[in-house]
């Protein structure tokens, strides 16, 4: 076989490779959409998500999981905003102020890395034998602290590899203006900023998806979370405290649960789409 058939033969396998990956995420993607839809669609109602739970709830009587709901955006809108206001300047330390391929660099970016990769169970073992030393009972105050520390190395990571991405000449040309580092910095910010947007979405998926990291830490409670230092319930807690129940009704409120974690996190791509293409309109 000439050596023209043999690139062709393995563009041709790549391709078909590349289409049959293609074809089975999308897929799957459809097959998880598509079961939660159809399971979970007959069991929500005005009153899921407008109520709270009553007595019985996880029995299959009356209630709602408002509460779960609102608990799970404030711990993940909190926990991200703590993560992108601690990552984002630590990313922009390591490129900007910190010697290129130095061992502090190298050390630091390894170090993210290992953070990124740790299930986020042993992030809530961690913070859970914290709390249990200084006195601090489950709350939304753990919760939040615990799902900060396991997104920061999100944000980082992600912030990191996006400032990559900057031209070099773009580098050259501020600095020979005579801007400072700080102001070279800003002019970073402004050409990244779709990205980080895209930072920030990662971060939040994980933070109002995770439930090992905030079991042990966040509790759970079927009243409204109102001070940070109670117990507060959340959607994937929710989810897995109904699909354990043996009861149908109950099972279908679990995925009636799941497609409202769903809906949750479609609105906030949809609308980090939007602030991105925004954005990207006014990039440098």
């Amino acid at each position: 076989m000439s050596n023209v058939k043999q690139r062709l033969l393995k563009e041709k396998i790549a391709k078909i490779a590349m289409q049959i990956s293609g074809i089975t995420i999308t897929g799957s993607l459809f097959f998880i959409i598509g079961t939660i839809l159809y399971k979970g669609l007959p069991h929500l109602t005005w009153e899921m998500v407008s109520q709270t739970p009553k007595g019985g709830f996880y029995i299959g009587k009356d209630g709602g999981i408002l509460n779960a709901i609102l608990g799970s955006l404030y711990l993940a809108t909190v926990s991200t905003g703590l993560a992108t206001l601690t990552g984002v300047p630590i990313s922009i330390y390591l490129n900007m102020y910190v010697k290129q391929n130095s061992f502090i660099e190298r050390s630091s970016k390894l170090l993210f890395d290992v953070l990124f990769g740790i299930p986020s169970i042993v992030y809530g073992a961690i913070a859970f034998s914290i709390m249990v030393w200084m006195g601090i009972r489950a709350s939304l105050l753990g919760g939040i602290i615990t799902i900060t520390l396991l997104t920061i190395p999100i944000v980082v990571r992600t912030v990191d590899e996006l400032l990559k991405t900057v031209p070099a000449d773009l580098k050259n040309v501020t600095y020979s203006l005579g801007a400072t580092r700080w102001e070279t910095a800003q002019v970073f910010i402004r050409y990244i900023k779709p990205g980080i947007f895209t930072a920030i979405l990662l971060a939040f998926g994980r933070a109002i998806g995770d439930v090992a990291g905030v079991l042990l830490t966040t509790g759970f409670s079927d009243n409204l979370p109102k001070y940070i230092d109670e117990p507060s319930a959340t959607l994937p807690l929710a989810i897995f405290f109904q699909l354990s129940s043996p009861i149908p009704e109950v099972q279908g409120r679990a995925y009636a649960s799941a497609l409202i974690l769903t809906f949750i996190i479609l609105i906030i791509v949809i609308c980090t789409h939007l602030l991105a293409s925004k954005q990207q309109k006014h990039k440098i």
